[in-house]
């Protein structure tokens, strides 16, 4: 039995529109790509046929890695869960900063969906952890490298 790892409903969206581009428009691009530096003659020295094979090398690794993700993933559409005000995989969450009364929002993804500069933060991260399970109102501590770190969560979104 795999492990299914959590991830939202735009993450596997967006692998799946990743993975038909790679199929349909970068895997017959590379094919023909192939084909046209064979032609070229001697495959030894025909950089434009080493470039190909790399990109095909490149292109069915990735396939093999968006399929395998798909297949182990449980996709969570968290606008189908009650809202209880509880933080929860798929949740945007504001949280000000205690010290700083600075507010910044996140939303809780899967690992591969993590992506910083899009307020987008693995479940599994400090932060993430720190919030899961709490509420609006509450108080949590983050260790963070330059120390503990409070914020108070301000407004959690099911959207």
């Amino acid at each position: 039995m795999s492990t299914k790892f959590p991830m939202t409903v735009q993450g596997a969206e967006k692998l799946a529109l990743e993975l038909e581009d790679l199929k349909k428009v970068q895997r017959p691009r590379i094919v023909q790509a192939i084909a046209e530096a064979r032609e070229h003659g001697d495959l030894k020295e025909n950089a434009e046929y080493s470039a190909a094979r790399e990109q095909q090398s490149f292109c069915e690794g990735r396939i093999q890695e968006i399929e395998g993700k798909l297949s182990n993933a449980q996709i969570i559409d968290v606008t189908k869960i009650p809202h209880t005000g509880k933080v929860i995989f798929g949740t945007t969450v504001t949280i000000i900063n205690q010290d700083t009364d600075q507010s910044v929002t996140y939303q809780i993804v899967g690992d591969d969906e993590a992506d910083v500069k899009a307020n987008k933060i693995s479940v599994n991260s400090p932060i993430a952890r720190a919030l899961v399970g709490k509420e609006e109102g509450d108080v949590v501590v983050v260790r963070a490298p330059g120390g503990d770190v409070d914020y108070e969560i301000d407004k959690v979104e099911h959207i």
